[in-house]
């Protein structure tokens, strides 16, 4: 029986050394939100002239760097590519006890209005986690006393 509880435990430890460890491609998470491609579960929030946040007023460029400076304030959460100058970047944010990357990718769009979308690595569901992120974002960005739901692109 040792060797069965032994044997389960180096299974869990290399699972869980591969989702801290594996690398994280900018080429695969860091996508043109317009250019669609994202998985169906995807979590999205966009500011545009069709909705009642936008369109943005001012510099998207600058709202975009406001959004960087919040994203990289919350714990657990680096940028993994772009920039506000690029008008498109992506971060990635890990779960506290296991690791599991979440990819929030957000970018400048006509209208000026800026999308932000979080998608999960690993599973089907994240059980609102990354929709509670980025409305907490949005809601820190905009002002909002609560936050907003996910309106889709």
């Amino acid at each position: 029986m040792g060797w069965v509880i032994a044997g389960l435990l180096i299974v869990f430890g290399g699972v869980a050394a591969y989702i801290r460890l594996a690398p994280s491609d900018p080429a695969r998470w860091h996508v043109d939100l317009a250019q669609g491609g994202l998985p169906a579960n995807a979590h999205v929030f966009c500011i545009r002239a069709d909705n009642r946040f936008g369109p943005i007023q001012g510099d998207p460029k600058a709202l975009l760097a406001r959004l960087d400076a919040i994203a990289l304030a919350t714990p657990r959460t680096e940028r993994l590519a772009g920039s506000a100058e690029e008008g498109r970047i992506t971060w990635i944010t890990r779960s506290a006890l296991m690791g599991y990357p979440d990819y929030t990718t957000a970018q400048v769009t006509e209208g000026p209005g800026l999308c932000v979308a979080g998608r999960q690595r690993f599973g089907r569901e994240d059980l609102g986690v990354n929709a509670a992120r980025i409305g907490g974002w949005m809601q820190e960005l905009l002002g909002l006393p609560e936050r907003p739901e996910m309106t889709g692109l």
